[in-house]
């Protein structure tokens, strides 16, 4: 008989493969201003739908996916903003609803802190796994990045968000 619970932690299995996505980058977040900033730019119309934003004495910043595997086959993926160099976000924004976004690499510094990780600022590769889909992290010159992206981890590092 099917459970909806884990057998594993005992947490409901809709908690397992969950998307969580900032709405701001943490530095940004942090502001009285937040993205209201006089000279911020956003890709849509609000933070939360963006898929790039430039904030002023912030930068630039894209949407990439972070997903944590967990074991039993889980995922937890998150929507973070990775701040990039802003000379670059013009090249970004022209191929970002093109087909080249297919082959778009990118290298930023994630602006977001994962729980129970932290890893905020830390370096990190993203590429695109399906055009139809923001492009996913994959690879960190940093150590403790890099074995997040490639371990498999216990369901007791959800965080309760």
């Amino acid at each position: 008989m099917p459970t909806d619970t884990c057998s594993t932690c005992g947490r409901k299995l809709d908690l397992h493969d969950r998307h969580v996505r900032f709405t701001l980058p943490d530095p940004v977040l942090d502001t009285d201003e937040r993205e209201a900033a006089a000279g911020t730019w956003m890709s849509h119309g609000n933070a939360r739908d963006s898929v790039m934003m430039y904030v002023p004495a912030f930068g630039a910043f894209v949407r990439a996916l972070l997903p944590i595997r967990l074991v039993e086959g889980h995922t937890l993926t998150y929507g973070v903003w990775l701040g990039v160099d802003p000379r670059r976000l013009q090249s970004i924004i022209d191929v970002w609803w093109a087909p080249e976004y297919r082959d778009l690499r990118l290298r930023g510094r994630l602006a977001n802190a994962i729980r129970p990780w932290g890893l905020l600022g830390t370096s990190v590769d993203t590429v695109v796994r399906d055009p139809d889909e923001t492009p996913y992290c994959s690879h960190s010159d940093d150590r403790d990045l890099d074995r997040v992206l490639r371990s498999e981890w216990p369901h007791d590092v959800l965080p309760d968000i």
